[in-house]
């Protein structure tokens, strides 16, 4: 829920050696006028599966030129996924379930445009770090095989394939301001002004079952903002479903990982997380 947007990591990681092939601002829907985008970029070396990044920090969404992303998705562009970096409306205007809503549609435009996007539509897997992290669980635990209206977009499936969660939130229940247990800091972000309610409608941790993408949750032991038992929590309701999980908990680190080590082996692990589950 920190606003570090996934940005704030991005110095950490050099430019990939070749560069990708880039689609910026791509729209893939509009709401209250304004178009939703995402941007693209697919590697020389793309293997057909996709990485959807959930762009989100304290569910503020903000804009960043590809090529400084590029840098963020060089572990994956040089496995061969092809990145997207996907922006929904934006906190304080927008709220969680407008959030949910968009990133929802962001998959299944990518899965509807597979073929023009160079990609397998069964092999999207999304990945996310703190709010982005909360995203990209309830994409996996809450997808669909598509809704009965008129949208091509809407009737396509919702499901993603595998899961990376970063210092995710997986129960609003208990961070949504009338939560009694709610940290005071949790008044610094307006998403998180719902009704209990609504909180549990949008919590992955209420919607875990046994059909849900296999979720790689990556947990800072000394995290203050979003403890680690949200990690626990959630890696407890899957093993009891059999959901395929993995839980690693890095001692030493807070909100952001603690330390650049931390870090590194975090995307290490990703990227061949999303190797095994997309193979």
């Amino acid at each position: 829920m920190i606003r570090l947007s996934a940005l704030l990591l991005l110095a950490s990681f050099p430019a990939f050696a070749a560069d990708p092939e880039i689609r910026a601002d791509i729209v893939y829907g509009h709401k209250d006028g304004l178009a939703m985008t995402m941007d693209m970029m697919r590697p020389a070396n793309a293997n057909g599966g996709a990485v959807l990044f959930m762009v989100s920090g304290g569910w503020v969404s903000k804009w960043a030129p590809p090529q400084v992303i590029q840098g963020f998705a060089a572990p994956f562009l040089k496995e061969g996924f092809t990145f997207f970096a996907v922006r929904h409306g934006s906190s304080p205007r927008y709220g969680v379930p407008d959030a949910v809503s968009d990133v929802r549609r962001a998959v299944r435009y990518v899965r509807m445009n597979a073929k023009g996007l160079g990609i397998e539509p069964d092999r999207l897997g999304v990945m996310g770090m703190s709010a982005g992290g909360h995203l990209s669980l309830v994409l996996g635990t809450t997808g669909d095989d598509g809704l009965k209206t008129g949208d091509l977009v809407d009737r396509t499936s919702s499901r993603v394939n595998a899961v990376v969660a970063v210092v995710p939130p997986t129960d609003l229940r208990v961070c949504v301001w009338e939560a009694p247990e709610s940290l005071p800091a949790y008044k610094n972000f307006p998403a998180l002004d719902l009704d209990l309610k609504q909180a549990a409608e949008y919590s992955p941790l209420v919607h875990v079952s046994k059909d849900d993408a296999p979720a790689l949750i990556l947990v800072g032991g000394k995290d203050a903002l979003v403890p680690p038992k949200h990690g626990h929590w959630i890696a407890e309701a899957m093993k009891k479903e059999g959901v395929s999980h993995h839980l690693i908990e890095y001692p030493d680190g807070g909100h952001d990982l603690g330390t650049q080590e931390n870090r590194d082996d975090a995307f290490a692990k990703s990227v061949d997380w999303f190797r095994k589950q997309m193979k």
